[in-house]
């Protein structure tokens, strides 16, 4: 019973957990900016440095735009034509030039957001897609970590497309308040900059409270935004039976009960938004006076006294656009603070996902025996654009035949085992109930084994064993070939379809190379899709290249589906055939026929099924009684 428990979530959540905008944070964003800037060489630092240089370079002449209205009180002042005609190209010329700055700066931080999102995506996938992770939180462990699909495809999208917007200021930030503290000195003394530092940090402290909530708020909001979103998908892909069912009101209340949820706590986050934004607006409007009041000071002092009224007016205008732009600098960053609470919730829910994911690659201990190597982060190319196969995979699919031949001999050395399972008794994932207890069997080449037993025996569960996808509570489960398409296919009850075309579904889980549109291929796939009875649907999808965008399960009844399914296992061959009750949708006569045709091809079979006429494609019947009991029989 303790190897069972070992599946739990050992990290699970509670519901009642809140995300702050505190060091816990500050911790997941470094682990997330480590991935967006994953070498120093790489295009993401490039562009960092570039952004820094085109920023550096806009606040530059931004410094130069901001004097130029003290530089028309002086010349329009004095009357000075020569001198207006002059500061008029001047000032057209440092125009074009900020307004130029400004679009380069905006444009390396829309390519940073691509860089950024290709980084964190391609590294959640590589983790994702491996020894059977999202299988494991999808299934096994869906209460750990909400909304998967939505953390890898939304949040990482908005947690990129806010922060890109925030990096440019962030990064130009301490250069200009550094350069503008020193103005600021230079022109009003002590007093302004005192003042101006004071104002930002009461902001500061103001805006950290009225942060929490909302950071809290906006990763429940995700979270009910992914249910509900969720449930609308739900309804789609089962939409027909819902129908049939005529289930309208049930689901109905179901949906919108849901929906009010989400709207329960985008109500909260829009009462907290109130007074963020009410504080924000407070700062930017008293911020907006605050240059004021410090010039006054030593003009009120009699500092300037001596300054006639033309001078007077231009150094107003030019002392102001100091502190005014130093108080800007301090106000533009308490008026990040809606976006850094989003960038807090953001980066907790995917360095979330992130620590479950690293969690799952060192510490389970499913096996993923496959018949492909590991992936690498070449498998996952970022930003690709062409989608031709590379020639090292045309290669080692055109040897697809000799991998079969390289199997057979493996069995052989194997002395034709396939599984060997030792006193093994397993339980579902999360639960303590035996489904079966000390099971010994061996599956070897030749040997057909048919498997019976009432719903919830554990039917279905031991197949999962087999694959790996669960972990015995105790016993030996030893597995002699890779699992794969080439030697072990799975076809279960609801046949898996993909997005593509009808040949990507005969080679799926292979791509489909060039060998695979050759004269001597096509005829083959046709040969198949005949034998089973699909030469119409060929035809009515527009050949084997056609139904690209046809949602194959929404489209193909049962039985198509089903019938899919077998072309491909006849196109993959594999030295030994898993069958889930892979004909349950299809006729008897066709049944046999299918199954037949496994034999020509010298499969060895085992099948889950309850009609007897399976019992002459088999020779051992394996029965579960629902009680943890078994029995194994010659037929």
């Amino acid at each position: 019973m303790a190897c069972c428990s070992s599946q739990d979530d050992v990290d699970s959540q509670s519901t009642a957990k809140t995300y702050k905008c505190d060091w816990q944070f500050v911790k997941r964003f470094w682990q997330l900016w480590k991935i967006m800037f994953n070498k120093w060489k790489s295009a993401s630092c490039a562009l960092f440095f570039m952004l820094l240089i085109v920023a550096l370079v806009e606040q530059f002449i931004i410094y130069y735009v901001g004097l130029i209205p003290s530089q028309y009180y002086a010349v329009l002042g004095e009357k000075d034509e020569e001198g207006f005609k002059e500061l008029v190209p001047k000032s057209l010329y440092l125009i074009v030039s900020v307004a130029t700055a400004r679009s380069a700066n905006q444009y390396l931080c829309d390519v940073l957001y691509i860089f950024w999102r290709q980084n964190i995506t391609c590294w959640l996938h590589n983790k994702y897609f491996r020894k059977f992770t999202y299988y494991q939180l999808n299934v096994v462990l869906q209460e750990s970590v909400d909304n998967v699909d939505q953390r890898i495809t939304q949040d990482v999208d908005r947690l990129c497309r806010q922060f890109s917007q925030c990096i440019a200021l962030l990064l130009i930030s301490p250069f200009t308040i550094a350069y503008y503290t020193y103005k600021c000195y230079e022109s009003t003394g002590w007093y302004g900059p005192v003042f101006i530092y004071s104002y930002f940090i009461l902001g500061t402290i103001i805006n950290k409270f009225i942060m929490s909530p909302v950071v809290n708020l906006t990763f429940r909001q995700e979270k009910h935004e992914g249910i509900f979103r969720f449930k609308h998908m739900h309804i789609r892909v089962n939409s027909e039976a819902i129908a049939f069912y005529r289930a309208d009101r049930i689901e109905a209340e179901k949906t919108n009960k849901k929906f009010h949820k989400l709207l329960n706590v985008q109500q909260s986050l829009v009462n907290w938004d109130l007074w963020l934004n009410f504080s924000v607006n407070m700062f930017n409007y008293i911020g907006s006076i605050l240059s004021y009041l410090i010039i006054s000071i030593p003009i009120f002092l009699g500092v300037y006294d001596h300054l006639t009224p033309t001078e007077l007016s231009s150094l107003i205008s030019a002392v102001s656009f100091v502190a005014m732009y130093l108080i800007y600098c301090f106000t533009s960053l308490i008026n990040l603070s809606s976006k850094i609470s989003d960038i807090a919730g953001f980066a907790h829910r995917i360095g979330e996902l992130k620590e479950k994911l690293e969690f799952l690659e060192t510490e389970t201990k499913y096996d993923s025996p496959t018949d492909n190597e590991e992936f690498t982060d070449r498998d996952i190319s970022p930003l690709v654009v062409n989608e031709d196969v590379s020639k090292e995979r045309q290669e080692g699919d055109e040897e697809h035949e000799d991998g079969y031949e390289e199997l057979k001999e493996k069995f052989k050395d194997d002395n034709g085992k396939a599984f060997q399972l030792n006193a093994v008794s397993y339980c579902p994932p999360n639960s303590e109930t035996i489904l079966v207890r000390d099971l010994s069997i061996e599956i070897a080449r030749g040997e057909d084994i048919l498997i019976n037993g009432n719903t919830g025996s554990g039917k279905t569960s031991l197949l999962r064993i087999l694959h790996g996808l669960w972990l015995p509570v105790c016993g030996d489960v030893k597995r002699y070939l890779t699992l794969g398409p080439k030697s072990v296919l799975y076809l279960p009850q609801k046949p898996y379809l993909t997005d593509g075309s009808l040949r990507e579904q005969i080679y799926y889980p292979d791509k489909v190379t060039r060998i695979g549109r050759e004269p001597t291929m096509e005829a083959r796939l046709q040969y198949y899709l005949g034998v089973v009875g699909l030469l119409p649907l060929c035809d009515r999808v527009g050949g084997l290249d056609g139904g690209v965008d046809m949602n194959w399960p929404a489209e193909l009844s049962p039985g198509e589906m089903q019938r899919i399914s077998f072309a491909r296992l006849f196109y993959h061959k594999p030295t030994l055939a898993i069958l889930d009750e892979a004909t349950s949708a299809l006729s008897q006569e066709t049944e046999e026929l299918l199954y037949k045709v496994c034999k020509d091809l010298d499969m060895t079979l085992v099948s889950i099924g309850h009609r007897d006429s399976l019992r002459k494609f088999h020779s051992t019947l394996l029965v579960l009684d629902g009680k943890g009991g078994w029995t194994l029989n010659t037929i």
